[in-house]
């Protein structure tokens, strides 16, 4: 198994992405800690991962939070003997679907500011255990959008943020025996509905028509014509956390199926 013997604490573990990220990570070895502010996705998200033969513990708290991401990577460290793996997949308000020159302030610059924030936060707090250790990967995760995507709102801006962070981290920790990187993925098939789309863009749900055809659409923008799957950002997550990818930091990887060039 590829992260045997691992600790790796998953924020945003509640969402989509985050559960299926959490679950592989357990079926190739790691001990999960799982945090997020839902508790019932969490405790669903463990039960499967225990019901399966895995290891993953609970922690509800928001990941803005300094304190509490500060006390519970100790609390990780001082249980379970280090932090191997961070990996920052909270959401952060983004609104879509809506120009600039009509977006509010507040809502262009809400993914940015929070983002940016709980990736440093939550990646500065395993840094200091991994330093300390001399090794451990921190992982993020965006949309790939600082390339240009139009109809994004504040998301492209705050992936540019986020792949600067990774960067600069990267620089900083590698003396140190420990990699940063990230993945970029968009549109997973598996994570939409009429109902989140319109939660994004403030617009009224789609019906299913519409939304069949927003699925095709996203299928036709990649060079592989089909949307990526949880499964397969999942697999190279755990791929990039493990070993395998020791010589890999400061970079990005393009999970999007190729719906831009890298």
């Amino acid at each position: 198994m590829l992260l045997q013997d691992k600790n790796a604490i998953v924020y945003g573990a509640a969402g989509s992405i985050g559960a299926a990220v959490a679950a592989r990570f357990a079926a190739e070895g790691a001990r999960v800690f799982l945090v997020g502010r839902t508790q019932d996705s969490l405790d669903r998200t463990a039960k499967e991962i225990t019901e399966a033969g895995g290891k993953a513990e609970v922690a509800v708290f928001d990941a803005l939070d300094e304190q509490a991401v500060d006390a519970h990577a100790r609390s990780v460290a001082d249980v379970a003997g280090g932090v191997d793996i961070s990996f920052n997949l909270i959401s952060g308000g983004d609104i879509q679907g809506i120009p600039l020159a009509d977006m509010t302030t507040a809502d262009f610059t809400r993914p940015v500011v929070t983002r940016l924030t709980a990736n440093f936060i939550t990646a500065r707090a395993a840094a200091r255990h991994m330093v300390k250790q001399g090794s451990g990967v921190i992982l993020a995760l965006d949309s790939g959008s600082a390339h240009g995507s139009p109809l994004m709102g504040g998301t492209g801006p705050a992936d540019a943020a986020t792949d600067t962070l990774v960067r600069n981290l990267a620089a900083e920790l590698g003396p140190s025996g420990v990699r940063v990187a990230g993945l970029w993925t968009a549109g997973l098939p598996e994570t939409l509905s009429p109902a989140k789309i319109a939660a994004h863009s403030g617009l009224p749900p789609m019906d299913d028509a519409a939304f069949q055809g927003l699925l095709g659409h996203l299928d036709s923008m990649r060079m592989t014509r089909r949307s990526p799957t949880l499964a397969e950002v999942a697999a190279t997550a755990v791929f990039l956390a493990s070993d395998h990818a020791g010589a890999i930091t400061g970079t990005f990887v393009n999970v999007t199926g190729g719906m831009f060039p890298s």
